[in-house]
């Protein structure tokens, strides 16, 4: 087992470059980038990165020439043969060639494009430009090495002991959650924490523990080079930023309606089964299920990610139910700001009820909260959107208006074509 502090005080290490392949990244942007490929190859957009807690000053943390050298050797990645033949071979959802040769002969040439990085106050500009199926795959490395960064910036005072000893806690941490999740019956969790981890070698440490201590339990990361390395699933589906993107190519109120319901059609021509999973809280859940055409409700389950956790279930539920279809039948996946005792309450209140998942993040790969003076270690929300799309912004509105993004007007704008009403706002930890 990688020995995590002498690696972290020896973190000048060419071999701990902070992203270290081209997937190094989760499941759902590659499939993601797939049907962009297919659907919307000459979509020019734009993604920059939101720092949600700005309060955390990530141009006075982060040396700025050193996040250019991180950024700088991601450019340089390229797919290695065995990330190659794994891509093209390896069996997804019980489907193999899941990914198609025209995709994968454009992937295996690919360098991504360059970036744009400027700094703001104490703040950074970070935005990538270009057709869309390229620099959406920015988005993943850039978090992680702003993340990773931010991390050093407060390992690097510290000694190797004080190392040691801090890993030491970190790791009693997790699995301390880990040996409370043993006993749910019925459990199925995987990791989603690449996004805002604390490192690779951490996210990867994490994933060993879980195999380890949840056994079958345990479903997969997220991760497509952790899960390549470590022989376990690699799990996602697909995320706000289609829904976001097609709506802001929509040139009328009608079309604007419908650009949600687009995206789905698009990914019912590719995929099946548990691959069939709806994201409905892009403008609102209760609106877009309302509105849905029936063939949605066919779909596997759906993906609960803003708003009261508890709520976005009991309305999948009821839909369910409304089109004729057994919920008992359809899986729930919990995926925003969980921990163990949500994990365990949402568990207890739907098992039996619909087939519960999780995709459990940052306080699984980031959690090292009260473990250094002043908290300075404690995970916060950091963002990487596309904010627009052949020159129109783009907007999210979210169940969570904490969550919300775009122009003031667009925003008003959306909330009237989606019908969405009075929201209540929840804090937003990660």
């Amino acid at each position: 087992m990688v020995d995590i502090a002498t690696r972290v005080y020896n973190h000048k290490w060419k071999i701990d470059p902070i992203v270290r392949s081209l997937i190094d990244t989760d499941f759902y942007k590659l499939l993601m980038c797939q049907s962009v490929f297919r659907n919307k190859p000459q979509t020019d957009v734009v993604f920059s990165l939101i720092n949600r807690s700005n309060h955390i000053p990530l141009a006075e943390l982060i040396d700025e020439g050193e996040l250019r050298e991180q950024l700088d050797h991601i450019r340089s990645l390229s797919l290695s043969r065995g990330e190659s033949t794994w891509l093209r071979g390896n069996t997804f959802y019980g489907k193999r060639q899941m990914f198609r040769s025209d995709f994968m002969g454009w992937f295996e040439n690919l360098r991504l494009p360059p970036y744009h990085l400027e700094r703001k106050g104490d703040q950074y500009e970070l935005t990538f430009e270009g057709k869309w199926h390229e620099v959406m795959l920015w988005e993943i490395p850039a978090l992680a090495v702003l993340m990773e960064l931010r991390s050093r910036s407060v390992l690097n005072a510290m000694r190797r002991f004080e190392l040691q000893i801090l890993y030491a806690r970190a790791m009693t941490r997790v699995w301390e959650k880990i040996e409370h999740l043993r006993g749910i019956q019925g459990l199925g969790i995987a990791d989603f924490g690449t996004r805002r981890r604390h490192s690779f070698l951490w996210q990867d440490w994490c994933v060993q523990a879980m195999i380890e201590g949840l056994g079958p339990a345990f479903t997969g990361t997220s991760n497509c080079l952790i899960a390549m390395r470590r022989e376990v699933e690699a799990i996602g589906t697909n995320a706000h930023e289609l829904p976001m993107v097609y709506s802001a190519l929509a040139d009328t109120d009608e079309k604007l309606a419908q650009a949600p319901y687009d995206v789905l059609s698009d990914w019912h021509e590719e995929h099946d089964g548990n691959l069939r999973i709806i994201l409905p809280d892009t403008y609102g859940t209760k609106g877009f299920l309302d509105d849905a055409p029936d063939w949605l409700a066919g779909w596997t389950g759906i993906r609960i990610d803003s708003g009261d956790p508890a709520t976005g279930a009991e309305t999948a539920i009821k839909w369910w139910q409304s089109r004729g279809e057994d919920p008992k039948q359809k899986r729930v996946i919990f995926s925003d700001g969980l921990d163990v005792g949500k994990i365990r309450e949402l568990q207890s209140q739907f098992a039996g009820r619909t087939k519960v998942s999780f995709g459990w993040g940052t306080l699984l790969t980031n959690d090292f909260r009260g473990l250094v003076p002043d908290d300075a270690l404690a995970p916060f929300s950091l963002v990487c959107k596309a904010v627009s799309a052949n020159g129109r912004p783009t907007v999210k509105l979210s169940d969570n208006p904490e969550k919300a993004m775009g122009p003031a007007d667009q925003i008003e704008r959306y909330k009237r074509v989606f019908g969405v009403g009075v929201q209540q706002p929840i804090e937003v930890i990660v």
